[in-house]
């Protein structure tokens, strides 16, 4: 596709939208709405292997929500995950590709029902394949604190990413998705492999965010920005699977920090207890108060918002309705 290319894509879903475009919403949890069973190390990417036509389900609900990009069912999805489970290195990457298939399928299948009748009202969906952290795959919690131990380096998170990166890019998304990074060190693996594989698909590298303040590390946002102002191949940067109440805040300051598009798609702002595997009793925000801070991100300089970990079709119907300004 060519990385300029995408990036006109990219910056026409945008414009199309009205000047910032709708991601969709929280996909586990919705999965688990729908009977499926994701207590496994793999969590959302079990679907992948035994219930492919509910991901479908969760794309074809989000783009009734309005959605403008769907995010892949790829973000725990890794080789060595699969590998652990018995499957060839044929089998795994199959379903890494497979992710992305799904995701492609649902949106041409919707476009191809809405476009006559009711093209003001919907645009056509771009895909985005979700990468998840180091600490997705490792599945102890680790996407939350940036703790990796010692024995991390950065060639062992490039050599982690590298395969992976190779397949889903080569399965046709309009976007690459990393998602829940936590460190500078992760950062740089990954702004690095980008340059090495010499991908030309726009990219968005996001941070979760314990604090507020910084990368769930420790280290400053700034610090991160920096490897990523550095990186041709990286479009958008942001916010994910972080309590809403930090958005705010964190958008306005990644403005001064970088010139990239600013993208952030928060948690409902319950918090998720990664050792025992459950979500920890909070003070969440309801679709009206996430529609309502939707509206105050948007003017912070957002271009692309959404909902992660226990957002819903209804969260994202909320934010296309008042974002666009449409019903």
């Amino acid at each position: 596709m060519g990385i300029e290319k995408g990036r006109e894509m990219l910056e026409k879903t945008i414009e199309n939208a009205g000047g910032c475009a709708i991601i969709d919403g929280g996909f586990a949890t919705q999965l688990e709405k729908h009977g499926a069973s994701i207590n496994d190390p793999l969590w959302s990417a079990l679907c992948l292997i035994q219930d492919p036509h509910l991901i479908q389900r969760v794309h074809l609900e989000y783009m009734e929500a309005g959605a403008d990009i769907l995010v892949t069912s790829s973000y725990q999805a890794t080789i060595p995950g699969f590998l652990s489970r018995g499957m060839s290195m044929e089998e795994a990457e199959s379903l890494l590709v497979k992710s992305v298939k799904l995701a492609i399928q649902s949106r041409d299948e919707f476009w191809s029902t809405v476009s006559v009748i009711a093209e003001n009202s919907y645009k056509r969906a771009l895909v985005a394949a979700s990468i998840g952290s180091y600490g997705a795959y490792l599945a102890d919690g680790s996407e939350y604190s940036g703790i990796y131990g010692d024995d991390v380096s950065l060639a062992k998170l490039k050599d982690f990413h590298r395969r992976r990166l190779q397949v889903l890019a080569g399965a046709g998304p309009d976007i690459l998705a990393f998602e829940t990074i936590p460190n500078k060190l992760e950062t740089q693996a990954i702004v690095e492999l980008l340059e090495d594989e010499n991908i030309d698909i726009p990219s968005w590298i996001c941070f979760s965010s314990v604090d507020g303040e910084n990368a769930p590390s420790g280290e400053s946002f700034e610090d991160c920005l920096n490897v990523i102002n550095k990186s041709n191949k990286v479009a958008m940067a942001g916010i994910n699977c972080a309590p809403p109440q930090f958005v705010d805040t964190l958008i306005r300051r990644f403005k001064k920090l970088t010139h990239k598009m600013i993208v952030v798609y928060p948690n409902s702002g319950e918090i998720w207890d990664g050792r025992a595997k459950r979500w920890l009793p909070s003070q969440c925000s309801d679709d009206k108060a996430f529609t309502s801070m939707a509206l105050r991100w948007r003017e912070a300089g957002a271009k692309l918002i959404g909902g992660c970990c226990r957002t819903t079709p209804s969260t994202i119907r909320g934010i296309s309705k008042a974002v666009k300004g449409r019903p």
